[in-house]
């Protein structure tokens, strides 16, 4: 059993804190982090270019290693769940007929974004509910999401956890049927992430997004975003200078660069530096 962890947290000792599903509480380690922050911008003669770098690659490796994700590059720093969605619908083409899978009362980051590709494309998003009766609902209700996937669909966008009731989609069963008709998988892994075992090789989704909020115990409007190879030659929703190719070397800033950075940095918040 996993010993009382209170010394590590500013909580009061009159109660005892158990909804990280809303929202976590930061531990004394990040907080004494996000003042380093704060206090480092205090004297901008000290910050070298190298700075505006050095903390990105070390939580996109920390991020990848709790992913077991192979490259770093794969992993990019986004200030919500909405934002790392509008990405994914930004780079994919939908036409009429075509059908996007969600399941019933998502979290509406997870859904709006959906409606409005959707509509745009006259496509059809297709709400799978579950079942009325509770005897095996969530294995019931996986298989209704399971059966709703056909040659139509384009896309299917789900919690790993649902954050109402806390079912468990079986993403490695939803993997392969989105294979089977050519689909692609996202999903947002909010309500799971840094609670539950999460192997990328496993589901091996096409993007995976979380806030960095609830289980990841991070502070709030920072998140973390995996883009698979599907979107390698993507548009980003920002054309800043940080994700182009050689930004590191500040002296050839205006040597400007139609080249991205490797892997999935295109996608990157700007100033995601963040002193």
């Amino acid at each position: 059993m996993l010993p009382s962890q209170r010394s590590k947290f500013s909580l009061p000792k009159t109660g005892v804190y158990l909804n990280c599903a809303y929202m976590a509480p930061l531990l004394k380690k990040v907080e004494r982090a996000g003042m380093a922050g704060i206090l480092q911008k205090r004297n901008p003669m000290a910050l070298t270019p190298a700075m505006f770098f050095e903390d990105s690659e070390k939580l996109r490796a920390e991020y990848a290693r709790l992913l077991n994700v192979s490259s770093p590059q794969r992993v990019v720093i986004i200030p919500s769940v909405s934002y790392g969605l509008a990405s994914v619908a930004r780079n994919v083409q939908l036409h009429k007929g075509d059908e996007v899978v969600v399941a019933a009362e998502q979290f509406p980051s997870n859904v709006y974004t959906w409606m409005d590709l959707t509509d745009r494309a006259s496509a059809r998003l297709k709400i799978v509910r579950p079942p009325d009766e509770l005897a095996q609902r969530g294995r019931r209700w996986n298989e209704r999401i399971l059966d709703s996937i056909n040659r139509h669909t384009r896309l299917v966008a789900l919690g790993h956890v649902h954050w109402a009731d806390g079912t468990r989609f079986d993403l490695a069963a939803i993997r392969k049927r989105t294979r089977d008709v050519g689909a692609l998988m996202i999903i947002d892994g909010t309500q799971s992430v840094g609670a539950l075992p999460f192997d990328m090789k496993a589901f091996d989704p096409d993007a995976l997004v979380c806030a960095g909020y609830k289980w990841l115990m991070g502070p709030y409007s920072i998140g973390l975003a995996y883009y698979g190879p599907y979107f390698d030659d993507g548009k980003p929703l920002e054309e800043n200078w940080i994700n182009r190719l050689h930004s590191e070397d500040f002296t050839g800033l205006v040597n400007y660069q139609p080249a991205y950075q490797p892997g999935a940095l295109r996608y990157e918040v700007g100033e995601h530096s963040n002193f």
